[in-house]
């Protein structure tokens, strides 16, 4: 049977881990006076190590056959590294102790989720309904800390987020060990299905689709309350770009039936160099700020539904790890990565409605490369087995 609880669960603390860290550990760095470039440095090892780790990590999965000691083992570890933060905030320690947090959390996610489609078997279409309690975790931590720091003080953050790493590593411990089937045809070699030209065509425009959220998830808590916004209102825009993701991830399994995974991206794409262009030039008007916000169901729900979808069907049986771990560390690694230290330096430079039209032109070259490199029928793609 399905272990949709156990599941949900994982993805609930997993992304509550985000919704605490994403919007609000660039205000603690910054209450340590620590300078933009600093900050993006520090935030850009998260997207270094999800470059790197995961494809280690997939590779000893797959040698091994063995993924959830690696998740619970990567949990424990993950909150090892993060305990440093409470002894230091000299720039090295900080450095040290994000890079042994972020080289172990990242490990876990491609592994979990393709533990997830193993479970799901033949109802890989309710991909989206367990995911989405990722997503209410997220604006669960999100909310809640919002309303706190308006009056805890910030360094109050590091215990929160100490605790949900804890949480993660219980609920590593419930989700079930599952066993993938036989490739069957649509088996081959992992360097094959590299060098087809619309796989080339996704990777390389989910790593752009990462760039152009660098500034996104480096700076924009940080630019909303230069803005003048209050930090408990910080937490309510992430949410409702969560709120809409979530609402995308139920719509998902309708519209991939009739769209096709193909299509859905590239619409995601040209949401992406919107909304950025909205929130770099037009953050001071709220409806504006607010639609941005909105747009997050496809820049994300959208997009990454239907790109782990693609990816789970073009690396079949004991392919699924790598392909995951190949996906999330070009994606939210090396694209992550790429943003945010570019974010870094142009945000002081160039400003903040430059920097954020710069993720707009990422998000419009991954379109052009999509639309070009990839002119087969999703639909057929995806649903076909």
């Amino acid at each position: 049977m399905l272990p949709y609880w156990r599941l949900s669960a994982y993805y609930f603390s997993y992304f509550a881990f985000v919704g605490a860290f994403a919007p609000y550990f660039t205000l603690y760095l910054q209450s340590l006076q620590l300078s933009a470039t600093h900050i993006a440095i520090l935030m850009s090892l998260m997207q270094l190590m999800r470059m790197l780790a995961p494809n280690l990590w997939g590779v000893l999965a797959e040698r091994t056959g063995l993924p959830l000691p690696i998740v619970r083992v990567s949990a424990a570890m993950s909150l090892a590294g993060f305990s440093a933060f409470f002894f230091s905030t000299e720039f090295v320690v900080l450095f040290v102790a994000m890079a042994v947090m972020a080289f172990f959390w990242s490990a876990a996610l491609p592994l979990v989720e393709s533990v997830t489609f193993v479970h799901l078997g033949e109802q890989g279409h309710r991909y989206g309904s367990i995911r989405m309690w990722g997503s209410v975790g997220f604006i669960v931590a999100t909310l809640a800390l919002g309303h706190l720091l308006e009056s805890m003080p910030i360094r109050g953050l590091l215990g929160v987020i100490a605790a949900i790493l804890g949480a993660i590593f219980l609920c590593s411990l419930a989700v079930p060990a599952a066993t993938p089937r036989p490739a069957g045809r649509d088996g081959g070699s992992f360097g094959a299905t590299l060098r087809r030209p619309e796989v080339r065509a996704l990777f390389g425009a989910c790593l752009l689709m990462s760039a152009a959220h660098g500034a996104l998830y480096v700076f924009y808590s940080i630019h909303v309350v230069e803005l003048g916004y209050a930090k408990a209102f910080v937490g309510w825009l992430w949410t409702l770009g969560v709120v809409a993701e979530i609402a995308v991830f139920a719509l998902m399994p309708r519209l991939m039936r009739r769209y096709g995974a193909r299509d859905i991206l590239l619409i995601s794409f040209a949401c992406a160099v919107l909304r950025f262009l909205l929130i770099g030039w037009g953050g001071e008007n709220l409806g504006l700020l607010l639609f941005a916000q909105l747009l997050h169901g496809a820049t994300f729900g959208a997009y990454h539904a239907a790109a782990i979808a693609v990816v789970n069907r073009w690396f079949p049986g004991r392919l699924q790890s790598h392909g995951q771990a190949l996906y999330g560390s070009l994606s939210f690694g090396a694209g992550g990565m790429i943003g945010g230290l570019i974010s870094g330096y142009t945000w002081d430079t160039i400003g903040p409605a430059w920097t954020y039209t710069l993720g707009s032109a990422f998000a419009l070259a991954g379109l052009a490369w999509l639309a070009l490199g990839w002119r087969e029928d999703g639909r057929r793609l995806v649903d076909s087995a």
